[in-house]
């Protein structure tokens, strides 16, 4: 990530304080709504995943310690250990699929394919559908695919979030997730650190606090969004995800 203009490392930290807000404030798709937006600037996803991958696991971190203080001893439990267990058995089989699918894919096709999967889930934003899981299968196949994904490119929340909801109960939706991401996501580091992946560690110095910036102020508007309906929100969202996602999708036709 060297030689960049200093606009465009100006254009990463914004990215990055965006990421924190929206992982923070809704509690995921801090790598779904941002990679997009990143992979205008350097069109090659293993640049920018550890990245997200050591903030996905710093602020999941903290926004458990954060949850869990201030509760009395009975109401700590709020992590689904059975159903946490069920779904790493289903999952761990494509999340290593998906972690050599971008290891060995160039960095172009894997970037398309991100893309392709961003764009569905910001069609999915624009129309208010949400999915609902009634099935064993399709719970495997949610499950699955959304490993695979997650092991791709760390976007697989919206695949995976309305199962978990679908399964366990509301007060243990979030810690339950928590816990889940953090997994994955350590088990993505591993192979990167096996495999070579520069990890990017010197832009952790910048990048963490433009993301710890954004924690703050998604923190703030986390309550807002959980006592609100926000379809317009969740709307605005999804169309300007087709927009640079599209844009994403031709930026190598045109301009390679």
């Amino acid at each position: 990530m060297e030689h960049l203009a200093w606009y465009q490392y100006a254009a990463i930290g914004l990215i990055f304080v965006w990421s924190g807000f929206v992982r923070s404030g809704l509690g995921f798709g801090g790598a779904v709504l941002a990679l997009p937006f990143l992979l205008l600037i350097i069109n090659d996803a293993l640049i920018f995943l550890p990245l997200i991958a050591m903030h996905l696991i710093f602020f999941s971190t903290l926004i458990m310690i954060q949850s869990i203080r201030g509760r009395t001893a009975d109401q700590v439990g709020t992590i689904n250990w059975d159903y946490l267990k069920r779904c790493l058995g289903i999952m761990i089989v494509p999340k290593i699929a998906g972690i050599i699918g971008l290891l060995t894919l160039p960095p172009v096709i894997m970037s398309s394919i991100i893309l392709l999967f961003v764009l569905a889930y910001a069609i999915g934003y624009i129309v208010n559908r949400p999915i609902e899981i009634k099935t064993k299968y399709q719970e495997y196949g949610f499950l699955g695919l959304g490993a695979y994904v997650s092991g791709t490119s760390l976007t697989g929340a919206p695949l995976i979030i309305p199962v978990v909801a679908a399964r366990v109960a509301k007060h243990e939706l979030r810690n339950t997730l928590f816990v889940l991401w953090m997994i994955l996501t350590v088990i993505k580091l591993i192979s990167f650190l096996i495999v070579g992946v520069d990890l990017q560690l010197i832009h952790h110095l910048w990048l963490l606090p433009c993301a710890f910036v954004g924690h703050i102020l998604g923190d703030r508007m986390h309550s807002y969004l959980v006592k609100q309906e926000t379809p317009a929100f969740y709307r605005v969202l999804g169309i300007a995800l087709v927009v640079v996602s599209l844009t994403g999708l031709i930026k190598p036709i045109v301009f390679d």
